[in-house]
């Protein structure tokens, strides 16, 4: 391969590693932000202006704290935790395919870090490895509090990750392909987009990866009112940090993947007429670059719009009981992604790709009954 092509493959796959490390460092800033405006606060306002500073001051605090290490603890496994967690945060971003392609010369190359045909699998194995970031601190704190957050955060991930698989299913089975780059064209067209024809997969999917990234209402491993911290309990110093950055690096890598599997990815509305305006009026190479980065920014556009979301469902719903958040994986979302699979592979054998719809209709109907079959209550009386 020419040496310039690999130069601006290296250069996109650093400026795709950057960005993921400076969102993700600016979440905790955006979260700050939006607790504050969901609670009538103000939020950070002091380092820097209007508080922007704030991640780099955090930073700062956890470099310089005391890096303390427990004396019953397992050492290294202690150190090779929040590692394993932030290792594979960071690795998933890879197969995303974060824009088009960058065309000079007689070249093009993907706006993407690397493209295999299996990114479907890269991203689920390697976010379900996470896990063992949490086993492994969790356990070598010889803590108990961190062990019952590490088993919590175990048998979460088992529960959710059959949901969330299952109604990846559905989606493979529709565009017949595993590469992320895949799914993400065959959604050229705005009613292409998986959201329109798997809608109950979308909400499956969006619902388990709160759990997988242990999202509040699904924070169980971390419940601060019963496990003081969880699997983290005994950390400090930047290792906490890692933890915690690993969160948010989970979180926008989620972001973008729904985004990439039900939104069309780069792809918006009359972008094809777009992309062809561009080339006319300033060439084909210099139109599709610029269309190019015009469908990076919507992208990241999209990811943000989830990553407000996660936040916005963070601040405004109560955290799950554990029995809850069990009987939610293994008795509802398991049995409706099962069910969302039959019924796509139904439409598929009659060439009907809204068949899912049927599920979404009879739910809405069954919730609209029983609503109209409740007792009433009777309005008390108010005193004088």
């Amino acid at each position: 391969m020419d040496l310039t092509v690999l130069l601006v493959k290296g250069i996109i796959i650093l400026v795709i590693f950057g960005i993921t490390l400076l969102i993700a460092t600016y979440s905790t800033y955006a979260e700050r932000k939006v607790a504050a405006f969901l609670q009538d606060r103000l939020g950070p306002n002091r380092a820097g202006p209007w508080g922007l500073l704030q991640p780099i001051a955090d930073a700062g605090k956890m470099f310089f704290k005391e890096d303390f290490i427990p004396s019953q603890a397992s050492k290294w496994l202690f150190i090779l935790g929040p590692c394993l967690a932030m290792l594979t945060a960071l690795m998933s971003s890879a197969v995303i395919p974060f824009g088009d392609s960058i065309r000079f010369d007689n070249y093009s190359i993907p706006v993407q870090g690397i493209e295999i045909n299996i990114g479907v699998l890269y991203i689920f194995g390697v976010v379900s490895l996470g896990v063992y970031g949490i086993m492994v601190g969790g356990w070598a704190s010889n803590n108990k509090f961190s062990l019952l957050g590490a088993i919590r955060a175990a048998s979460q991930n088992i529960s959710y990750e059959i949901a969330l698989g299952l109604s990846m299913i559905a989606i493979l089975m529709m565009t017949g392909s595993l590469s992320v780059r895949a799914i993400v064209d065959q959604q050229a067209s705005f009613f292409e987009w998986n959201i329109f024809t798997q809608p109950l997969g979308f909400v499956i999917f969006l619902t388990c990866a709160f759990a997988e990234c242990n999202r509040t209402p699904f924070d169980l491993p971390e419940c601060e009112t019963e496990l003081v911290g969880g699997y983290h309990t005994e950390y400090s110093s930047m290792k906490l940090g890692f933890y915690l950055f690993a969160e948010y690096i989970n979180m926008f890598v989620s972001s973008a993947f729904v985004s990439a599997l039900y939104f069309g990815g780069f792809h918006y509305p009359f972008m094809n007429e777009v992309g062809s305006a561009l080339e006319r009026s300033m060439g084909a190479i210099t139109g599709h670059n610029i269309a190019t980065a015009i469908g990076f920014v919507v992208f990241f556009g999209k990811i943000f719009f989830f990553i407000f979301f996660f936040m916005w469902v963070r601040w405004t719903l109560p955290r799950f009981r554990y029995d809850q958040l069990m009987n939610l994986g293994w008795k509802t979302l398991i049995p409706l992604s099962i069910l969302n699979v039959v019924i796509t592979g139904a439409g598929l054998l009659y060439n009907f790709k809204y068949a899912t719809w049927a599920i979404v209709i009879v739910m809405v109907l069954m919730v609209v009954v029983s609503g109209a079959r409740a007792p009433k209550r009777e309005a008390i009386p108010q005193q004088v």
